[in-house]
Protein backbone atom coordinates (compact mmCIF):
# COMPACT_ATOMS: atom_id res chain seq x y z
CA UNK A 1 0.00 0.00 0.00
CA UNK A 2 1.45 3.38 -1.04
CA UNK A 3 1.38 6.31 1.32
CA UNK A 4 0.86 9.74 -0.24
CA UNK A 5 3.67 12.12 0.57
CA UNK A 6 2.68 15.30 2.34
CA UNK A 7 5.00 18.27 2.10
CA UNK A 8 5.28 20.84 4.89
CA UNK A 9 6.41 24.43 4.87
CA UNK A 10 6.22 27.02 7.62
CA UNK A 11 5.23 29.75 5.14
CA UNK A 12 3.35 29.17 1.89
CA UNK A 13 3.42 32.06 -0.59
CA UNK A 14 0.79 31.70 -3.33
CA UNK A 15 1.56 33.64 -6.52
CA UNK A 16 4.75 34.64 -8.30
CA UNK A 17 3.97 38.20 -9.35
CA UNK A 18 5.41 41.38 -7.85
CA UNK A 19 3.81 40.91 -4.43
CA UNK A 20 4.81 37.24 -4.13
CA UNK A 21 8.42 37.89 -5.15
CA UNK A 22 8.63 40.87 -2.81
CA UNK A 23 7.35 38.74 0.09
CA UNK A 24 9.90 36.01 -0.71
CA UNK A 25 12.73 38.55 -0.86
CA UNK A 26 11.85 39.96 2.56
CA UNK A 27 11.39 36.48 4.04
CA UNK A 28 15.06 35.91 3.18
CA UNK A 29 15.96 39.25 4.75
CA UNK A 30 14.18 38.36 7.99
CA UNK A 31 15.95 35.00 8.33
CA UNK A 32 13.12 32.86 6.96
CA UNK A 33 14.77 31.97 3.67
CA UNK A 34 14.69 28.25 4.45
CA UNK A 35 11.17 28.22 5.84
CA UNK A 36 8.93 29.15 2.90
CA UNK A 37 7.77 27.81 -0.46
CA UNK A 38 6.37 29.93 -3.28
CA UNK A 39 3.90 28.27 -5.65
CA UNK A 40 3.15 29.95 -8.97
CA UNK A 41 0.56 28.62 -11.40
CA UNK A 42 2.02 30.52 -14.38
CA UNK A 43 4.28 28.56 -16.76
CA UNK A 44 7.12 31.09 -16.62
CA UNK A 45 8.30 33.99 -14.42
CA UNK A 46 6.55 37.29 -14.92
CA UNK A 47 3.22 37.06 -13.13
CA UNK A 48 0.31 38.42 -15.16
CA UNK A 49 2.66 40.52 -17.28
CA UNK A 50 3.49 37.53 -19.49
CA UNK A 51 -0.16 37.41 -20.62
CA UNK A 52 -0.52 41.11 -21.55
CA UNK A 53 -1.07 42.20 -25.14
CA UNK A 54 2.08 42.42 -27.31
CA UNK A 55 1.70 46.13 -28.10
CA UNK A 56 1.86 47.21 -24.43
CA UNK A 57 5.24 48.84 -23.77
CA UNK A 58 6.86 49.57 -20.44
CA UNK A 59 6.26 53.28 -21.05
CA UNK A 60 2.53 52.69 -21.53
CA UNK A 61 2.22 50.27 -18.61
CA UNK A 62 0.95 51.67 -15.35
CA UNK A 63 4.40 52.16 -13.75
CA UNK A 64 6.19 48.85 -13.31
CA UNK A 65 7.84 49.60 -9.99
CA UNK A 66 11.25 48.18 -9.11
CA UNK A 67 11.32 45.02 -7.05
CA UNK A 68 13.24 45.46 -3.78
CA UNK A 69 17.00 45.17 -4.08
CA UNK A 70 17.24 45.04 -7.89
CA UNK A 71 15.83 47.69 -10.20
CA UNK A 72 14.13 47.36 -13.57
CA UNK A 73 16.61 49.59 -15.38
CA UNK A 74 19.52 47.77 -13.77
CA UNK A 75 18.15 44.51 -15.22
CA UNK A 76 16.99 45.74 -18.64
CA UNK A 77 19.04 48.87 -19.33
CA UNK A 78 18.23 52.54 -19.17
CA UNK A 79 16.53 52.65 -22.60
CA UNK A 80 13.83 50.14 -21.76
CA UNK A 81 10.67 52.28 -22.04
CA UNK A 82 9.74 51.01 -25.50
CA UNK A 83 10.33 47.34 -24.71
CA UNK A 84 7.20 45.13 -24.76
CA UNK A 85 6.00 44.55 -21.21
CA UNK A 86 4.88 40.97 -21.98
CA UNK A 87 8.46 39.83 -22.58
CA UNK A 88 10.66 42.31 -20.70
CA UNK A 89 8.95 42.10 -17.30
CA UNK A 90 9.11 38.28 -17.30
CA UNK A 91 12.81 38.52 -18.13
CA UNK A 92 13.28 40.94 -15.23
CA UNK A 93 11.31 38.74 -12.81
CA UNK A 94 13.21 35.64 -13.91
CA UNK A 95 16.56 37.37 -13.35
CA UNK A 96 15.30 38.50 -9.96
CA UNK A 97 14.34 34.98 -8.86
CA UNK A 98 17.78 33.67 -9.84
CA UNK A 99 19.69 36.59 -8.36
CA UNK A 100 18.22 36.11 -4.89
CA UNK A 101 17.73 32.34 -4.98
CA UNK A 102 13.98 32.50 -4.38
CA UNK A 103 12.22 29.17 -3.79
CA UNK A 104 9.69 29.18 -6.65
CA UNK A 105 7.88 26.12 -7.99
CA UNK A 106 5.87 26.35 -11.22
CA UNK A 107 3.55 25.65 -12.76
CA UNK A 108 1.75 24.67 -9.56
CA UNK A 109 -1.75 26.05 -9.05
CA UNK A 110 -3.46 25.92 -5.66
CA UNK A 111 -6.91 24.34 -5.74
CA UNK A 112 -7.98 24.82 -2.12
CA UNK A 113 -6.75 25.81 1.32
CA UNK A 114 -8.45 24.22 4.34
CA UNK A 115 -7.87 24.61 8.04
CA UNK A 116 -6.31 21.47 9.50
CA UNK A 117 -7.25 21.13 13.20
CA UNK A 118 -5.37 17.83 13.54
CA UNK A 119 -1.94 19.08 12.45
CA UNK A 120 -0.27 22.21 11.10
CA UNK A 121 -2.69 25.06 10.67
CA UNK A 122 -3.52 24.66 6.94
CA UNK A 123 -3.81 21.81 4.44
CA UNK A 124 -3.35 22.75 0.79
CA UNK A 125 -4.25 20.78 -2.32
CA UNK A 126 -2.63 21.71 -5.61
CA UNK A 127 -3.58 21.21 -9.24
CA UNK A 128 -0.81 18.64 -9.72
CA UNK A 129 -2.16 16.45 -6.90
CA UNK A 130 0.35 17.48 -4.23
CA UNK A 131 -0.84 17.85 -0.64
CA UNK A 132 0.95 20.40 1.51
CA UNK A 133 0.64 21.73 5.03
CA UNK A 134 1.62 25.19 6.18
CA UNK A 135 1.69 27.18 9.39
CA UNK A 136 0.90 30.48 7.71
CA UNK A 137 -0.27 31.68 4.28
CA UNK A 138 0.80 34.72 2.27
CA UNK A 139 -1.65 34.93 -0.64
CA UNK A 140 -0.48 36.98 -3.62
CA UNK A 141 -2.57 35.40 -6.37
CA UNK A 142 -3.50 38.68 -8.05
CA UNK A 143 -6.54 39.35 -10.22
CA UNK A 144 -5.68 38.34 -13.81
CA UNK A 145 -7.65 35.08 -13.62
CA UNK A 146 -10.85 36.89 -12.57
CA UNK A 147 -11.88 39.30 -15.34
CA UNK A 148 -15.09 41.07 -14.39
CA UNK A 149 -17.98 41.70 -16.77
CA UNK A 150 -21.09 43.31 -15.25
CA UNK A 151 -24.45 41.72 -15.89
CA UNK A 152 -26.55 43.86 -18.22
CA UNK A 153 -30.02 42.88 -19.36
CA UNK A 154 -29.80 41.12 -22.72
CA UNK A 155 -26.08 40.33 -22.50
CA UNK A 156 -26.68 36.73 -23.59
CA UNK A 157 -28.61 37.77 -26.72
CA UNK A 158 -25.85 39.75 -28.44
CA UNK A 159 -24.85 38.11 -31.73
CA UNK A 160 -21.57 39.96 -32.12
CA UNK A 161 -18.26 39.48 -30.35
CA UNK A 162 -17.68 40.21 -26.68
CA UNK A 163 -14.21 40.24 -25.14
CA UNK A 164 -12.45 41.55 -22.06
CA UNK A 165 -9.09 43.29 -21.55
CA UNK A 166 -7.90 39.83 -20.49
CA UNK A 167 -8.45 38.59 -24.08
CA UNK A 168 -7.07 41.51 -26.12
CA UNK A 169 -4.11 40.97 -28.45
CA UNK A 170 -3.79 43.63 -31.15
CA UNK A 171 -5.85 46.41 -32.81
CA UNK A 172 -5.85 44.98 -36.34
CA UNK A 173 -8.37 42.29 -35.33
CA UNK A 174 -11.02 45.05 -35.13
CA UNK A 175 -10.53 46.29 -38.70
CA UNK A 176 -13.79 47.36 -40.32
CA UNK A 177 -15.77 46.83 -37.11
CA UNK A 178 -18.03 49.00 -34.99
CA UNK A 179 -16.48 48.61 -31.55
CA UNK A 180 -17.93 49.79 -28.24
CA UNK A 181 -15.29 50.10 -25.53
CA UNK A 182 -16.73 49.94 -22.00
CA UNK A 183 -14.76 51.19 -19.00
CA UNK A 184 -13.26 54.26 -17.34
CA UNK A 185 -9.77 53.05 -16.35
CA UNK A 186 -6.40 53.52 -17.98
CA UNK A 187 -6.64 50.25 -19.95
CA UNK A 188 -9.96 51.31 -21.49
CA UNK A 189 -8.53 54.66 -22.55
CA UNK A 190 -5.26 53.27 -23.91
CA UNK A 191 -6.89 50.46 -25.86
CA UNK A 192 -9.67 52.67 -27.23
CA UNK A 193 -7.01 55.02 -28.61
CA UNK A 194 -4.88 52.15 -29.92
CA UNK A 195 -7.80 50.57 -31.78
CA UNK A 196 -9.09 53.88 -33.17
CA UNK A 197 -5.61 54.83 -34.43
CA UNK A 198 -4.50 51.47 -35.83
CA UNK A 199 -7.45 49.33 -36.95
CA UNK A 200 -8.28 50.15 -40.61
CA UNK A 201 -11.88 51.13 -41.18
CA UNK A 202 -12.87 50.81 -37.52
CA UNK A 203 -15.53 52.96 -35.84
CA UNK A 204 -15.14 53.25 -32.09
CA UNK A 205 -17.53 54.29 -29.35
CA UNK A 206 -16.93 54.67 -25.63
CA UNK A 207 -19.08 54.51 -22.51
CA UNK A 208 -18.78 53.80 -18.79
CA UNK A 209 -20.78 54.07 -15.57
CA UNK A 210 -18.99 57.27 -14.67
CA UNK A 211 -17.11 59.77 -16.78
CA UNK A 212 -13.46 59.71 -15.72
CA UNK A 213 -11.74 62.82 -14.44
CA UNK A 214 -8.59 63.81 -16.30
CA UNK A 215 -5.95 65.65 -14.31
CA UNK A 216 -3.10 67.78 -15.66
CA UNK A 217 0.32 67.17 -14.18
CA UNK A 218 1.62 64.20 -12.20
CA UNK A 219 -0.13 62.97 -9.10
CA UNK A 220 1.49 64.24 -5.93
CA UNK A 221 2.60 61.88 -3.15
CA UNK A 222 -0.11 63.38 -0.95
CA UNK A 223 -2.79 62.55 -3.53
CA UNK A 224 -1.50 59.01 -3.80
CA UNK A 225 -1.46 58.51 -0.04
CA UNK A 226 -4.98 59.93 0.28
CA UNK A 227 -6.28 57.58 -2.44
CA UNK A 228 -4.67 54.53 -0.85
CA UNK A 229 -6.03 55.57 2.56
CA UNK A 230 -9.59 55.60 1.20
CA UNK A 231 -9.22 52.10 -0.22
CA UNK A 232 -7.61 50.93 3.01
CA UNK A 233 -10.49 52.34 5.05
CA UNK A 234 -12.93 50.20 3.05
CA UNK A 235 -11.10 46.89 3.55
CA UNK A 236 -10.57 47.55 7.25
CA UNK A 237 -14.35 47.87 7.47
CA UNK A 238 -14.87 44.58 5.61
CA UNK A 239 -16.16 46.26 2.44
CA UNK A 240 -15.08 45.16 -1.06
CA UNK A 241 -12.10 47.22 -2.21
CA UNK A 242 -12.31 49.86 -4.91
CA UNK A 243 -9.46 50.64 -7.29
CA UNK A 244 -7.00 53.41 -6.50
CA UNK A 245 -7.62 54.87 -10.00
CA UNK A 246 -11.31 55.31 -9.20
CA UNK A 247 -10.21 57.70 -6.46
CA UNK A 248 -7.37 59.55 -8.22
CA UNK A 249 -8.78 59.88 -11.74
CA UNK A 250 -6.53 59.69 -14.81
CA UNK A 251 -3.55 61.83 -15.73
CA UNK A 252 -3.65 63.70 -19.03
CA UNK A 253 -0.94 62.61 -21.45
CA UNK A 254 -0.10 63.91 -24.94
CA UNK A 255 -1.80 60.81 -26.38
CA UNK A 256 -5.00 61.45 -24.41
CA UNK A 257 -4.99 65.17 -25.26
CA UNK A 258 -4.65 64.39 -28.98
CA UNK A 259 -7.38 61.72 -28.82
CA UNK A 260 -9.77 64.14 -27.17
CA UNK A 261 -9.05 66.74 -29.85
CA UNK A 262 -9.73 64.16 -32.57
CA UNK A 263 -13.05 63.07 -31.04
CA UNK A 264 -11.91 59.58 -30.08
CA UNK A 265 -12.75 60.13 -26.41
CA UNK A 266 -16.38 61.11 -26.97
CA UNK A 267 -17.85 59.70 -23.76
CA UNK A 268 -21.38 58.33 -23.36
CA UNK A 269 -23.09 57.18 -20.16
CA UNK A 270 -23.56 53.46 -19.57
CA UNK A 271 -26.23 51.79 -21.68
CA UNK A 272 -29.17 50.14 -19.93
CA UNK A 273 -29.61 47.03 -22.07
CA UNK A 274 -27.98 44.91 -24.74
CA UNK A 275 -29.79 43.74 -27.87
CA UNK A 276 -28.85 41.12 -30.43
CA UNK A 277 -27.28 43.82 -32.62
CA UNK A 278 -25.96 46.38 -30.13
CA UNK A 279 -26.93 48.37 -27.07
CA UNK A 280 -29.63 50.80 -26.06
CA UNK A 281 -30.29 53.55 -23.57
CA UNK A 282 -33.77 53.62 -22.07
CA UNK A 283 -34.90 57.24 -22.11
CA UNK A 284 -37.92 57.16 -19.85
CA UNK A 285 -40.87 58.87 -21.51
CA UNK A 286 -38.99 59.41 -24.79
CA UNK A 287 -37.88 56.88 -27.41
CA UNK A 288 -34.98 54.60 -26.54
CA UNK A 289 -31.64 55.38 -28.15
CA UNK A 290 -29.99 52.45 -29.92
CA UNK A 291 -26.44 51.91 -31.13
CA UNK A 292 -25.57 49.09 -33.49
CA UNK A 293 -22.13 47.56 -32.89
CA UNK A 294 -20.24 44.41 -33.92
CA UNK A 295 -18.07 44.18 -30.81
CA UNK A 296 -18.48 44.99 -27.11
CA UNK A 297 -15.05 45.33 -25.55
CA UNK A 298 -15.30 45.16 -21.75
CA UNK A 299 -12.50 47.00 -19.92
CA UNK A 300 -14.31 46.68 -16.62
CA UNK A 301 -11.55 45.48 -14.36
CA UNK A 302 -10.78 42.35 -12.40
CA UNK A 303 -11.69 40.84 -9.07
CA UNK A 304 -9.27 39.28 -6.59
CA UNK A 305 -8.51 35.66 -7.42
CA UNK A 306 -9.40 34.09 -4.07
CA UNK A 307 -11.58 31.08 -4.90
CA UNK A 308 -8.95 28.69 -3.50
CA UNK A 309 -9.38 30.38 -0.09
CA UNK A 310 -13.17 29.88 -0.06
CA UNK A 311 -13.00 26.94 2.42
CA UNK A 312 -11.56 29.36 5.00
CA UNK A 313 -14.77 31.46 4.91
CA UNK A 314 -12.95 34.76 5.13
CA UNK A 315 -15.58 36.98 3.53
CA UNK A 316 -17.77 39.31 5.57
CA UNK A 317 -21.53 39.54 4.86
CA UNK A 318 -20.97 42.49 2.51
CA UNK A 319 -18.69 40.44 0.26
CA UNK A 320 -15.41 41.93 1.40
CA UNK A 321 -12.77 40.58 3.76
CA UNK A 322 -12.06 42.50 6.94
CA UNK A 323 -8.38 43.37 7.01
CA UNK A 324 -6.07 44.58 9.75
CA UNK A 325 -2.35 45.06 10.37
CA UNK A 326 -0.11 48.04 9.70
CA UNK A 327 -0.73 47.98 5.92
CA UNK A 328 -4.06 46.12 6.01
CA UNK A 329 -2.55 42.85 4.74
CA UNK A 330 -3.67 40.64 7.65
CA UNK A 331 -7.07 38.93 7.68
CA UNK A 332 -8.74 40.10 10.88
CA UNK A 333 -10.52 36.79 11.54
CA UNK A 334 -7.42 34.70 10.82
CA UNK A 335 -4.10 36.51 11.38
CA UNK A 336 -2.14 33.56 9.99
CA UNK A 337 -3.51 34.45 6.53
CA UNK A 338 -2.32 37.55 4.68
CA UNK A 339 -3.61 38.97 1.40
CA UNK A 340 -1.18 40.93 -0.77
CA UNK A 341 -2.54 42.80 -3.76
CA UNK A 342 -5.93 43.14 -2.07
CA UNK A 343 -7.18 46.66 -1.49
CA UNK A 344 -4.46 49.25 -0.77
CA UNK A 345 -1.61 46.94 -1.82
CA UNK A 346 -3.09 46.43 -5.32
CA UNK A 347 -0.34 48.33 -7.13
CA UNK A 348 3.27 47.55 -7.91
CA UNK A 349 4.65 49.99 -5.34
CA UNK A 350 2.01 48.88 -2.83
CA UNK A 351 3.00 45.26 -3.43
CA UNK A 352 6.58 45.97 -2.34
CA UNK A 353 5.53 47.63 0.88
CA UNK A 354 3.06 44.82 1.54
CA UNK A 355 5.75 42.19 0.96
CA UNK A 356 7.95 43.77 3.60
CA UNK A 357 5.05 44.01 6.06
CA UNK A 358 3.99 40.41 5.38
CA UNK A 359 7.48 39.04 6.05
CA UNK A 360 7.72 41.03 9.30
CA UNK A 361 4.31 39.75 10.40
CA UNK A 362 5.31 36.15 9.68
CA UNK A 363 8.54 36.62 11.63
CA UNK A 364 6.49 37.78 14.64
CA UNK A 365 4.07 34.86 14.32
CA UNK A 366 6.84 32.28 14.13
CA UNK A 367 8.97 33.90 16.81
CA UNK A 368 11.92 34.84 14.56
Amino acid sequence: MSIDRIEHTDVLVIGGGQAGLSAAYFLHRTGLGGDYQLLDQAPEPGGAWQFRWPTLTLAAANRVHDLPGYGLQEALGTDCDELPAASSVPRYFGDYESRFGLHVRRPVGVRAVHRDPSGPRYRITTADGTTMTAATIINASGTWDRPFVPYISGIDTFRGRQLHTHDYRRPEEFAGRRVLVVGAGISAIQLLIEIARNAPGVRTFWCSRREPTFTDGPFTPDQGRAAVARVEQRVRAGLPPTSVVSVTGLRNTPSITAARADGILAWRPMFTAITDTGVLWACGDGPDEELAVDTIFWNTGFRSSLDHLAPLRLRAPGGGITMTGRLATVVADDPYVQLLGYGPSASTIGANRAGRAAAAHVADLLGN
